[in-house]
């Protein structure tokens, strides 16, 4: 294991540094997300939703939104608060173990005594045994505040973080308010139930089904061939980070898109109509005319050059009266 924190337990004069470390750890087997159609792992981007860019973290405030406002804090305004200057796990009283509710516990650490000689430590762990007392202290991780129990678990020193009174929700359910009456009978053959199911409590003896059955399942799939190299599922893409490359939000994608569909349709659109055209059947002409018909046809082209002529005339003859 490696520490996550260094510090001093203190009490009074007494002063006793420590290497704090996560005393539990998940066992859920890892699982990421992969596109059914290929296998290509699936990325989680930080989007700005106004300009559409994907920012680093060096870029990122933190904000607060109350639904209708939204306040900006920048590192700097975050840099006024009490922040984590003191590296003490303050001791502030000593309670009864029983008096603490386990529904406050949140995260629990191991503590190891550093330093060359043990004998602090291992003091307060056997006054801490013998009062049958559990230590409330207060000390700051990760900019913050934290409310924590110290007890003792073995030969180690544990320090059991709490939740404050206010984050622990109140049960009220009206359901409840109603009066119900039991039967003697009826609480005897419940005890008998309980007795029946009665042990000792091994943690040992449980395990997590549905993890033991996922690696089973993955296992035989290995087994089998069913499976694709892990570099595969990371394509050929670049880091979005480190990258010069443009960022196109969604409207610009979808703008340029349009205005490439419209500059193709106005480039190729003469050649196809003109194509179409040709391609086109002619018309088969009527195998026999009408009288009146062919005679009209006749006549239109006379009267046609009639008419051009008449124009042609026109136009001339006041270029001769200036003349």
């Amino acid at each position: 294991m490696r520490s996550i924190w260094k510090g001093a337990i203190t009490f009074g004069l007494v002063n006793v540094p420590v290497k704090v470390y996560s005393a539990t750890e998940d066992h859920d087997l890892p699982l990421h997300q992969v596109h059914d159609a290929d296998g290509g792992r699936i990325r989680y981007q930080r989007r700005c939703e106004v300009c559409g860019r994907i920012v680093s973290y060096g870029d990122i405030d933190k904000a607060y939104d109350d639904g209708e406002r939204t306040v900006v804090l920048t590192d700097d305004d975050l840099a006024t608060l009490p922040s984590e200057r003191s590296k003490e796990i303050d001791v502030v009283e000593f309670v009864p173990t029983e008096q603490i509710d386990p529904i406050m516990f949140d995260r629990s650490y191991f503590l190891e005594p550093d330093g060359s000689s043990p004998k602090a430590y291992v003091l307060l762990r056997r006054t801490l045994e013998e009062a049958d007392r559990t230590a409330i202290v207060l000390f700051s991780l990760r900019q913050k505040t934290r409310l924590a129990a110290l007890r003792v678990r073995g030969d180690v020193l544990m320090l059991q973080t709490l939740l404050w009174d206010d984050e622990v929700r109140e049960a009220r359910f009206p359901s409840l308010d109603a009066a119900v009456r039991i039967g003697a009978k009826e609480l005897r053959m419940s005890r008998s139930l309980v007795e029946s199911f009665a042990s000792d409590f091994a943690p040992e003896q449980f395990s997590d089904e549905y993890q033991d059955e996922l690696r089973k399942l993955v296992e035989a799939k290995l087994a089998q061939g069913d499976a694709m190299s892990t570099e595969e599922t990371f394509g050929e893409t670049e880091d979005d980070e480190d990258s010069g490359g443009e960022v196109l939000s969604l409207m610009d994608a979808l703008q340029r898109s349009i205005d490439a569909n419209r500059a193709k349709k106005k480039g190729g659109g003469t050649s196809k109509k003109t194509a179409s055209k040709k391609a086109a059947p002619k018309k088969a002409a009527p195998k026999t005319a009408a009288p009146k018909e062919a005679a009209s046809a006749a006549k239109a082209p006379v009267k046609n050059a009639s008419a051009k002529k008449s124009t042609a005339s026109t136009k001339a003859s006041p270029a001769k009266k200036s003349a």
